[in-house]
């Protein structure tokens, strides 16, 4: 079982950056991979960015070159650097770990960007 908890969400202006955590309660290095996922009312929840286990990334279309996923496995912590933020890209945003057996996901954090 991994426990994800996720902070660093807030409000920022557009143009601006944050930088959101994934804490993981155990050690990342046997999960699959892990990923940031995003969500807004009515809407689907949707795949932001992904790190494999062999530190393969990828990334929705709307987000490439603003944002980048990364992971410490030291620190069993994954972050996502979002950089010229949109008001679009306003939405609770959750972590995932794809493990061998079930998926697991954080409670979320919200970020707004006002325009």
């Amino acid at each position: 079982q991994v426990q994800l908890v996720e902070s660093g969400g807030g409000l920022v202006q557009a143009g601006g950056s944050l930088r959101l955590s994934c804490a993981a309660s155990r050690s990342i290095v046997t999960i699959n991979a892990m990923g940031w996922y995003r969500q807004v009312p009515g809407k689907q929840r949707e795949l932001v960015a992904r790190i494999t286990r062999g530190g393969s990334t990828n990334y929705a279309d709307s987000v490439k070159g603003r944002f980048t996923i990364s992971s410490d496995n030291a620190k069993n912590t994954v972050y996502l650097q979002m950089n010229s933020l949109k008001p679009e890209d306003t939405a609770v945003y959750f972590c995932n770990a794809d493990t061998p057996g079930p998926m697991y996901w954080g409670q979320g954090t919200q970020v707004t960007v006002s325009s």
